[in-house]
């Protein structure tokens, strides 16, 4: 009876295998949402339509963009947390999203439970800039004036609890002084604001400070995590002198967390596909990010990592949003 059973259990489970293989074979049969939990205009919006625009010609059926943003990403994110697990949800997204559970412990969504990760898409490399009117040439000089003026000096981000601002709470605490947080609606008021000498520094993403730094209206101090091509010149803030106050900004994909594994890894190849072509690779480096991927495994231990990591990073700082 056992030997029996055994054996029906083994030809159901090769039948399913089989059958789950060949879906993932064919693979999008229908068009396939992909929602960015931001308005449009933002870096994470390009980077996703580069490549779903690729997908779409590449596997013969729509990728269409949703932009859902709203309550610090989190309507967006809930949408794909709740959808069906069958591989035509995509949530595009960026380190919000293991930013929210620790800014908002009542978000509608278990991120370490309900999503799994696809893939990162770039690495959107932070920068450390300083205002042109502070004369504030090096990350050495800005820590001198900041302690010689405790909380006087201030730095703006693109709202409480995004990235740039705990990228930069995390830089500030690791480097040992007090700054005065002036929070604005994104990063691109963040850099007028900086660019008409309102603001003395702030951490932001590459592609809104470009123009700034190659015009020499702002002073770029340091990559916050490692070097770029877009700036080859610049250093490290580990080669400036502070330890522990780098952080990643990437951009990637991920499903609902009970999305077939064939189609989690179909999908993961695709993009690969897509962001190793080098039409693909300049138009993301002409604007300063770096084509960075991830294996499912290896992204789902990254979002892992950051939930343990900005949960500490956010209770250090006291941060809290009003």
């Amino acid at each position: 009876m056992k030997k029996t059973y055994l054996k029906k259990f083994s030809f159901a489970a090769f039948l399913w295998l089989l059958v789950s293989v060949t879906f993932a074979q064919d693979y999008p049969t229908r068009p396939v949402k992909v929602i960015v939990p931001f308005s449009g205009g933002t870096a994470l919006d390009a980077v996703t339509r580069i490549v779903i625009q690729s997908l779409t010609k590449n596997l013969g059926q729509p990728f269409f963009l949703e932009n859902r943003g709203g309550a610090g990403s989190t309507i967006g994110t809930a949408a794909v947390a709740t959808a069906p697990a069958d591989g035509y949800t995509l949530l595009s997204t960026s380190p919000a999203l293991t930013t929210a559970p620790a800014l908002m412990p009542s978000i509608p969504y278990d991120t370490a439970r309900d999503f799994a990760g696809v893939t990162t898409m770039v690495e959107n490399p932070l920068v450390l800039v300083a205002s042109k009117s502070t004369g504030i040439q090096s990350v050495r000089e800005l820590i001198a004036a900041a302690r010689s003026r405790p909380g006087e000096l201030t730095f703006g981000s693109a709202g409480v609890g995004s990235s740039t601002h705990l990228s930069t709470e995390k830089f500030r605490i690791a480097a040992d002084f007090t700054a005065l947080h002036v929070p604005f609606r994104g990063t691109a008021e963040v850099v007028t604001e900086i660019l008409a000498n309102r603001i003395d520094f702030t951490i932001t993403t590459i592609p809104s400070a470009l123009p700034g730094i190659r015009d020499g209206r702002l002073v770029a101090l340091a990559m916050i995590s490692r070097r770029s091509a877009a700036l080859p010149n610049i250093p490290t803030l580990a080669e400036a002198g502070v330890t522990g106050g780098g952080s990643r900004s990437w951009l990637g994909f991920l499903v609902p967390a009970k999305t077939p594994r064939d189609i989690v890894n179909r999908l993961n190849q695709e993009i690969l596909k897509v962001l190793s072509t080098p039409e693909v690779r300049d138009r993301l480096e002409k604007i300063g990010l770096e084509p960075v991927t991830m294996t499912p495994e290896d992204f789902d231990a990254l979002i892992q990592r950051e939930l343990s990591e900005n949960a500490q990073l956010v209770k250090a700082a006291g941060i809290k949003i009003q």
